[in-house]
């Protein structure tokens, strides 16, 4: 075979960030995304249920 190479070269793999080396905005963006998704979490067993989605709000009575 020949020496050329054909198309792009691969990046060379970074290392990836340890805990200590995420800044405070990174930390609170993961934050705000967990709480997210245990929202989303809770919705959802709360659907499964049969429990009202939203609670409260005008209610109509039978008469008219």
């Amino acid at each position: 075979m020949s020496g050329r190479q054909g198309g792009k070269l691969k990046p060379l793999k970074s290392k990836k960030k340890s805990q200590a080396d995420l800044d405070p905005e990174e930390a609170a963006f993961k934050e705000k995304q967990r709480a997210d998704q245990a929202a989303k979490k809770a919705l959802l067993e709360n659907m499964k249920g049969g429990k009202n989605l939203v609670s409260g709000g005008i209610k109509k009575s039978g008469k008219k």
